[in-house]
C-alpha cells in the first residue's frame, strides 16, 4: 500500500483527507504528529529544557519578526491575558482566563487554508510549557470571523486563544512560544488529495504577556493612552 510522499504544491481536490496515514494503523496523523512534538520536547526538558533546544537546533526569534516557510509567514505580535474572549470562540469558568496570541499570517501556497484545530495556524504556532494544546478559539482580528480561511497572498491578523487557568500567568510574565514547519504530503493510495502534517519545531520566541483585564482593547497599544 503506497505511503504519502512530500511533494510539490499542486492543486488540492474538493474533497480533503486529513485523517490517517493508509499503513499507520488509522491513527490520525495529527494525533501522532503533536505526540511527536511533546515527546520532542519533553525530552528536551529532561536535558536542560528549551534552552537546550534552542542552542542546538532552533533560531530564536523576537516579537513581530517573521518565520516563514512553505505554507505559511508567521508574525507573532503579542501575547495578551484577558478576562474572557467569547470573540475568539472560547468560553472561561470561574478560575479560568483567555491566553491569546495576536498573529498576522499570510499563506503562501496555491490553495486557501482553513484554521481550524489541527490545520495551519493551529499547527504552526505552540505553546512552549504545552506543545500539544492546539488553540481553542481563532478567529479574525478585524471582524471577529471564527475559524476563518486563508486566502492565498492575503494577509490576516489573527486571534489565537487558549484558556488557562487564572493563576498560570501574569502581567511581565515571558511566554515562549514554539514555531512549527510542515510537509506537504500526497496520498498515494486509500488517501487522496494533498495535505500539511508532521509539525517540526522550526523556531522559538519569547514574548512578554500582557494583562489588559477585561478587554478593553486587545488591539496595538493606543498611542496617546499616555498623554
Amino acid at each position: 500500500m503506497g505511503e504519502p510522499q512530500p511533494t510539490e504544491p499542486q492543486a488540492v481536490p474538493k474533497r480533503r483527507f486529513r485523517w490517517v496515514r493508509a499503513a499507520a494503523d488509522r491513527v490520525p496523523t495529527k494525533w501522532v504528529a503533536g505526540i511527536g512534538t511533546g515527546v520532542f520536547l519533553a525530552v528536551t526538558a529532561a536535558f536542560g529544557g528549551l534552552e537546550t533546544v534552542e542552542a542546538v537546533s532552533l533560531p530564536e526569534l523576537t516579537a513581530g519578526e517573521e518565520h516563514r516557510n512553505d505554507q505559511l509567514a508567521v508574525t507573532v505580535k503579542r501575547a495578551v491575558l484577558i478576562d474572557e474572549l467569547p470573540e475568539a470562540g472560547v468560553t472561561v469558568e470561574p478560575g479560568e482566563r483567555v491566553l491569546a496570541l495576536i498573529v498576522d499570517a499570510e499563506n503562501l501556497w496555491d490553495e486557501p487554508l482553513p484554521t481550524t484545530p489541527g490545520y495551519s495556524l493551529s499547527s504552526t504556532v505552540a505553546l512552549a510549557d504545552d506543545p500539544e494544546a492546539e488553540p481553542e478559539g481563532i478567529s479574525r482580528y478585524d471582524d471577529t470571523t471564527e475559524n476563518p480561511w486563508l486566502q492565498p497572498g492575503v494577509l490576516a491578523t489573527i486571534v489565537l486563544a487558549w484558556v488557562v487557568p487564572a493563576d498560570r500567568h501574569a502581567a511581565g510574565d515571558e511566554l515562549r512560544v514554539v514555531l512549527n514547519d510542515e510537509t506537504l504530503f500526497t496520498g498515494t493510495a486509500v488517501i487522496s488529495g494533498q495535505y500539511w502534517d508532521n509539525p517540526v519545531p522550526a523556531a522559538i520566541m519569547a514574548l512578554d504577556i500582557e494583562d489588559v483585564g477585561a478587554g478593553r482593547d486587545v488591539a496595538e497599544p493606543d498611542p496617546g493612552a499616555g498623554e
